[in-house]
């Protein structure tokens, strides 16, 4: 059995998209029954955390930003950091405390 030249492109490309529809199917099979994780309101989240800061505007803005990498704002206007552990644990490039 002879396979022609003008045949081997076509053939190759038949079977990479065979391959990459196989690999959709597994990967959404695989993805079944799990749920993501629902994503909070930072701005709203925020507006309430810093709404007694001297410096809200600054404060809402170093919030979203952890607020944004970690899915969490810690209960209250201070403190409670205890609450959201990857919030608590941003840290400037100084070393200090990010997250208001």
């Amino acid at each position: 059995m002879s396979i022609s030249k003008s045949l081997i492109p076509s053939l190759l490309l038949s079977l990479l998209l065979v391959q990459l529809v196989h690999a959709d199917q597994s990967v959404t099979s695989a993805g079944e029954g799990t749920a993501a994780p629902t994503k909070i309101d930072c701005g709203g989240a925020c507006e309430a955390r810093c709404r007694l800061s001297s410096r809200p505007n600054l404060c809402k803005r170093a919030c979203g930003t952890c607020c944004a990498r970690c899915n969490c704002v810690p209960p209250g206007t201070a403190g409670n950091q205890e609450v959201c552990p990857c919030y608590a644990s941003l840290t400037t490039h100084g070393g200090r405390p990010k997250c208001p």
